[in-house]
């Protein structure tokens, strides 16, 4: 028996022996929390080979399902036994008015970051994080981006500092430099996280999420970026054919560059994605630049790569019909309630929670 498997029959007898809520709760926060079980061993992919990376995540997901499920039937079962306990040493006073209550709900943010990293962890990619506040090495100077680039201005970009040498990164790219600085080749990850640009409309915020991807080994080709991609939006918008089109394009940490298209229609004032004669741009692409590989300490005569970026917010928006970005942060319940997730709802694949 593996480590991890010793570790996931730990966790189920301190599941199966807990003996209240309270005690329950603090299990939850060990495996499914930001630093527990499930977390850590998603970021242990990053130094695994390819095929041990996807038998690896294939039994994390499961190991997860197995362990939200048991989760729930003791949550539930407790929950019922102390209601019993509290009734027997109760009187109740059936005059009085009833008890205002809520049930909370997982944000569509964070729901389709779980989806995201669910796709990605099964074809072998691991998880990797960064600062929020980053240095102008790292968010431009590293990703090959000019000094004189239009998003080095204060308008585009949040500075801290009147040197404007640390910043609120603009993007999620300075994880693949940091990620490669620290490691060798190959490398297969995805870098989820919050970005921050002095814009805000129907379809732009101060603040949004956004998802890098970066795919570093010896002969990797845009045919491998192409199929990726494919294999994801099919899974996320969970459809059997896409209609997709790489749409030539220019960003400095890239070359070649391209955007991403895919084909929509509109049906009873409804977007159907996959199908018809309309195109709808989704996310940016590339094969990584050789001075981004050079800057991270990666030999570009042995390795190449590609690298995506994925709008995590605009990905919501699409898939679960909300039409203005600025109520993700609006802080409205009755809005949170309407397009949010339980999260009591069990599993039923790999995916994360259903709706």
């Amino acid at each position: 028996m593996s480590d991890f498997e010793k570790l996931i029959n730990r966790f189920k007898d301190k599941i199966n022996n807990a003996h209240n809520s309270l005690e329950l709760d603090k299990i939850r926060s060990e495996i499914f929390g930001k630093s527990g079980l499930i977390n850590t061993e998603f970021k242990k992919l990053g130094s695994l080979s390819p095929d041990d990376k996807k038998k690896i995540a294939s039994e994390i997901n499961n190991a997860k399902q197995e362990l939200t499920k048991l989760f729930n039937q003791k949550s539930t079962g407790l929950q019922d036994t102390e209601i019993d306990e509290q009734l027997k040493k109760e009187k109740d006073d059936v005059t009085l008015p009833e008890k205002d209550f809520s049930i909370g709900k997982i944000h569509p943010v964070s729901q389709v970051i779980d989806e995201i990293s669910s796709i990605f962890s099964e074809i072998g990619f691991s998880v990797e994080e960064g600062p929020d506040v980053e240095s102008e090495y790292y968010n431009f100077t590293a990703l090959n981006t000019p000094e004189n680039h239009p998003a080095k201005d204060m308008h585009d970009t949040f500075y801290i500092e009147e040197n404007m040498k640390t910043l609120l990164r603009t993007h999620t790219s300075p994880v693949q430099v940091r990620t490669m600085l620290k490691g060798k080749p190959p490398f297969k990850i995805i870098a989820p996280g919050r970005t921050y640009r002095s814009d805000s409309d129907q379809t732009h915020t101060p603040m949004f999420h956004q998802l890098e991807g970066l795919h570093i080994d010896k002969n990797i080709t845009m045919g491998h970026l192409k199929g990726c991609l494919n294999y994801f939006i099919k899974e996320f918008f969970e459809i059997n054919k896409i209609k997709m089109r790489f749409r030539p394009s220019h960003f400095p940490f890239t070359e070649p560059s391209a955007e991403v298209d895919i084909g929509y229609r509109i049906e009873n004032n409804k977007i159907i994605i996959g199908e018809g004669d309309k195109w709808l741009e989704i996310l940016g692409c590339g094969m990584v630049h050789p001075n981004v590989l050079k800057n991270s300490k990666v030999d570009p005569n042995k390795y190449q790569g590609f690298a995506f970026g994925i709008g995590i917010d605009r990905l919501a928006m699409l898939k679960y019909g909300i039409n203005d970005l600025r109520s993700f942060f609006e802080c409205d319940y009755r809005w949170l309630n309407y397009y949010g997730f339980d999260p009591l709802d069990v599993p039923t694949n790999y995916r994360g929670l259903s709706k």
